[in-house]
């Protein structure tokens, strides 16, 4: 699918609705439009990627049918689920049992708005990624229309009142709790972060899933904040 353009985007959108009841078929879709997006900056044949927070791996598994050595790092037992392969370590984001510079590319989709200090994150991501490798982050800002997950757009009314009521209408305990494993970031807040600095470049910053100008959106103050919907960056390690 080109990117961006409208039926990419609304073939993500409609698998983005169906991912609960169907995840295989939406992660699978996800996985080649984020492989295609870490090539325009060149193949991953016979690269080393780290996939940071990838749950079941669909990510993984999609670079190495690319040819690259895909390895998933994943805190979480229960979203790598039954079966752990060959290429998957239980590790934590945070401190990745990897030397400096063992990754070509560093992959981490939709896990920052997860973790408690996305600063440290984004450190151990460059610390791993050799100079001149690539690092892959996008994000889900908590102002967008879905930054409350499973209970927005309620959120916008306040984040405990948005999970009593998926709760209340569901009959299910929400999956996401804001403090615990849901963390407001701003898109604002990560693009002056990740341009202060010094050990790496912003090749791209963009919303991951707009079909037109997709570099536009994240540059309007204010407006990012709600419009980005999921902030993609693109960064080059620097020596």
């Amino acid at each position: 699918m080109k990117d961006p353009s409208f039926r990419r985007s609304a073939a993500l959108f409609r698998a983005f609705m169906r991912e609960q009841g169907d995840p295989a078929t939406a992660y699978t879709l996800l996985a080649r439009d984020a492989a295609d997006q870490v090539e325009r900056h060149g193949p991953v044949r016979g690269k080393v990627v780290v996939d940071i927070g990838g749950g079941d791996g669909y990510f993984t598994r999609e670079f190495r049918r690319r040819g690259a050595h895909g390895y998933l790092f994943e805190p979480d037992t229960a979203e790598i689920g039954p079966g752990k392969r060959a290429d998957t370590v239980v590790a934590d984001g945070y401190l990745l049992p990897l030397a400096d510079g063992a990754a070509d590319v560093c992959f981490s989709s939709n896990v920052l708005e997860h973790v408690a200090d996305p600063h440290t994150f984004l450190s151990e991501m460059a610390r791993v990624t050799r100079p001149g490798g690539l690092i892959y982050v996008s994000f889900t800002n908590w102002y967008s229309p879905w930054g409350g997950h499973e209970w927005a757009p309620w959120h916008y009314l306040g984040a405990e009142r948005a999970r009593s009521r998926y709760e209340r209408r569901t009959g299910r305990p929400a999956k996401h709790r804001l403090g615990d494993n849901l963390f407001r970031i701003g898109v604002g807040d990560t693009l002056r972060h990740v341009r202060s600095r010094s050990d790496v470049t912003v090749l791209s910053a963009r919303s991951r899933y707009w079909p037109v100008l997709p570099q536009l959106v994240p540059r309007i103050p204010v407006l990012r904040e709600f419009a980005t919907w999921n902030l993609l960056l693109i960064l080059r390690r620097c020596s």
